[in-house]
């Protein structure tokens, strides 16, 4: 069972992987091997990556202790290792081929041979530092591949496909628990499937950092949005009101938020430019106030945002 907090958010697990500079996929990570399948999983595999090998048993306690630690820390590391797992109950003679007497014992394989390893159920910090020693830390490269990414995730969700940007954001998050960008894209998704309750448990589970990000922000702030547009009334109702009376400049805000949580950003901007052309002082500029508040949500880049300040700067500078 995934450990991803976001897995079913959309009726199926979420088994998309990251896949760092040419890593194996999340889900060839960690793997049990046999003794007619060692070659292949640990000496071949290890030529491309490190290979750390658990020599474990049922009835060992520490190994029980172990296992959690070192498949967390495996998963977290996103690629840079893989995880194989061998009972030395079922496969004894690789472990007897090593000289292992004590389990657990994990065997670093770089290049097709044993390159390290260590004994017993050493804490997480320790794991992870062995990781690092034998594989090198995170770098450079893999904040890069975050990053591209994530522009993948965004582009799916702008084009609509929200379970392919839900799957790569969860993936993300899995390596990297504490990315902000990631946390928001798939709160985002969630808004798009119509989980608006689920969005909210999701941003709540930002830590306090996280929560400063301008992107968590942005999304806290659309479904604010999005309830008060729930309490404005029909639009259609209020359409009629405007074709009766264009200048019902309190209809027209409420209809202009409408239809920017409908996803009509075009047409909410109008709305709130037409306010400000015919009076700006209504509700002490609340037209104004209100686009830039859009603004915050959809992102400077979008083009309904440069459309919309270019409009606002011939108002306020003609």
């Amino acid at each position: 069972m995934s450990d991803n907090p976001y897995a079913t958010s959309f009726g199926g697990q979420m088994n998309a992987a990251v896949n760092y500079g040419g890593a194996a996929p999340a889900g060839d990570l960690i793997k049990d091997t046999t003794t007619a399948t060692f070659a292949k999983d640990v000496i071949e595999a290890s030529r491309q990556q490190p290979v750390l090998v658990d020599f474990w048993a049922p009835w060992c306690g520490p190994c029980k202790q172990l296992t959690p630690v070192i498949e967390k820390v495996v998963t977290e590391a996103a690629g840079r290792v893989k995880l194989v797992k061998m009972n030395i109950d079922d496969h004894p003679s690789i472990a007897g081929q090593l000289g292992i007497q004590s389990i657990p014992a994990v065997v670093a394989f770089v290049d097709g041979r044993p390159a390290d390893g260590f004994m017993g159920a050493l804490p997480e910090s320790q794991v992870r530092a062995f990781i690092d020693k034998i594989a090198g830390p995170a770098g450079a490269d893999q904040k890069a591949e975050i990053e591209a990414i994530l522009a993948e995730a965004k582009t799916l969700l702008d084009g609509k496909d929200i379970a392919g940007a839900a799957d790569l954001f969860g993936a993300i998050l899995q390596a990297d628990p504490e990315n902000a960008a990631a946390l928001a894209g798939m709160a985002q998704c969630m808004i798009a499937a119509g989980q608006i309750d689920n969005a909210r448990q999701a941003l709540a589970s930002a830590t306090e950092e996280m929560a400063k990000d301008p992107a968590i922000a942005a999304v806290s702030k659309q479904l604010d949005q999005i309830e008060e547009a729930r309490k404005l009334g029909d639009p259609l109702a209020l359409e009629q009101v405007l074709a009766a009376d264009p200048d019902d400049h309190a209809a027209r805000l409420k209809l202009a938020k409408i239809r920017n949580v409908e996803g009509d950003r075009g047409a909410a901007a109008e709305h709130l430019l037409t306010i400000m052309k015919r009076d700006r002082t209504f509700e002490d500029d609340a037209a104004r106030q209100e686009l830039l508040q859009f603004f915050e949500v959809w992102g400077p880049k979008d083009p309904a945002t440069i459309a919309a300040r270019r409009k606002l700067s011939s108002i306020l500078f003609s």
